[in-house]
């Protein structure tokens, strides 16, 4: 296995579905996965190949990143959605401006500490930030318990606003939204 510490970040293609799947299956095995995704191991791997294929391809508004070391492991990932203003987002609460959503995001444990959070977050807001029309800003939501994620998103820059998402089914659980602000 190549070393952690030399890895790129790039957009995933198409034609890599499977190891889009791959990921995401491990990724929803690891032990706060109930902390980090909305999404279960049960249902993930009942999908068919068409929802991976269709979640690789991606759209003019969604783009996958994936960290990938010399060898070509995948490390890491993460995908920035475009949430428009005015329109309800995945919890009900209307959008009040053009935003990006960073949405799963995973490390394989052996890449964890070596930068490669804040160089996923890094690229996903690049993307972001050269879209047309202009996104405002990049959030994510993160739940109250994952201390983990909310220090690795505060090391990035990412900051809370006080926004609080209740969580359907999970009586007293709640996520918190982190933003980071486009550059001026």
């Amino acid at each position: 296995m190549s070393d952690v510490n030399e890895y790129v970040v790039r957009a995933v293609r198409g034609d890599e579905w499977a190891a889009v799947k791959e990921l995401r299956l491990l990724a929803l095995r690891d032990p706060v996965a109930h902390l980090a995704y909305l999404d279960t191991y049960e249902a993930a791997v009942a999908r068919p190949d068409s929802f991976w294929q269709e979640r690789a391809e991606g759209a003019d508004t969604v783009r996958q990143f994936v960290a990938e070391t010399g060898a070509g492991r995948w490390i890491g990932t993460l995908t920035v959605l475009v949430e428009e203003a005015g329109v309800p987002d995945w919890a009900g609460h209307v959008v009040e401006r053009r935003q990006g959503h960073v949405v799963g995001v995973y490390v394989r444990p052996e890449g964890r500490g070596a930068g490669v959070i804040r160089a996923l977050l890094a690229a996903g807001q690049e993307w972001a930030w050269g879209l047309e029309p202009e996104v405002e800003r990049v959030r994510l939501i993160v739940h109250e318990e994952n201390l983990r994620a909310q220090a690795a998103y505060r090391k990035a820059g990412y900051r809370p606003t006080g926004v609080i998402v209740k969580l359907e089914g999970h009586e007293g659980a709640y996520e918190q939204e982190f933003v980071i602000p486009r550059p001026r």
